[in-house]
């Protein structure tokens, strides 16, 4: 993934030095249409609104900002460079393919854990064989959820010095398991708040930053994992709201302690 992931940067560089900004648009070099584009520069067609007019799907939308992004200077030096890039990638595709089919045969014994990891939010096939692979499935090795963060690498490290905490960073643990998890965290945040991990991502972002955020969804991610594979049950969804309401019973919480504390009595009659 790494090979595939860099021959990319190198191919969306040598597309910017022509001032194509293919990238600009289709939400990825390898969608099927911007693969058709790259292929006609290549043969030789130049004129952005026929190259724009090759876009599929939801892409068409978008042929007049795709006609502006196309209009460059893209030379034959430059096809023969995508054309040697196209083919490397090619190449990289096919070998993820039979690697993809050799995991999954690998992973048969746990194919209902996989199944279940898949009901969270984010994680697909990859990020489910990832966990299995990396944990073994076997939740008994870690005495809480917490060590199981930790060891990942995923729990906040502190330092302690004259009886005071702070934070220290990031720990170190599985960067395998960590850098999957991270991606997941950001299919969530693509999620637009529509579940639990979805609103914590949007909440973190807006207070922290996009990257603890991503961080901090990730060990909320790795904490169902192991609940699930423990119990061996699907995910449970708290619900988009599920920190307002909580805060609302907290402030309620706060407000009876206090009429309590001046000597009244309450009672609590929701509002229909």
């Amino acid at each position: 993934m790494g090979d595939r992931r860099r021959d990319l940067v190198r191919l969306e560089l040598m597309l910017e030095d022509a001032s194509i900004k293919l990238s600009s648009v289709a939400s990825s070099l390898k969608t099927v249409s911007a693969r058709a584009i790259l292929t006609a520069m290549i043969n030789g067609e130049s004129d952005p609104l026929r190259l724009a007019d090759m876009a599929k799907g939801k892409m068409r939308r978008k042929i007049a900002d795709l006609a502006q992004a196309l209009t460059g200077h893209f030379d034959a030096n430059h096809a023969r460079l995508a054309r040697s890039m196209l083919r490397r990638l090619d190449l990289v595709e096919q070998a993820l393919a039979e690697l993809d089919q050799v995991i999954v045969e690998a992973c048969q014994p746990w194919a209902h854990q996989i199944e279940l990891l898949q009901t969270i939010p984010g994680v697909g096939p990859k990020v489910a064989e990832t966990i299995v692979a990396e944990t073994g499935a076997d939740m008994t090795r870690f005495p809480t959820a917490a060590h199981l963060a930790a060891w990942a690498g995923l729990a906040p490290a502190m330092n302690e010095s004259a009886g005071r905490q702070g934070p220290a960073g990031k720990r170190h643990g599985n960067k395998w398991l960590t850098a999957m998890l991270v991606e997941a965290a950001g299919s969530v945040g693509r999620m637009h708040g529509k579940n639990y991990l979805a609103a914590q991502h949007a909440r973190l972002t807006r207070r922290r930053g996009m990257g603890r955020a991503q961080v901090a969804v990730a060990h909320s991610i790795l904490v169902a994992s192991y609940w699930m594979l423990k119990r061996d049950e699907p995910y449970h969804d708290l619900g988009a709201d599920w920190h307002s309401r909580r805060n609302d019973e907290a402030h309620t919480r706060r407000l009876i302690a206090q009429l309590e504390h001046l000597g009244h009595t309450v009672i609590i009659d929701q509002a229909a």
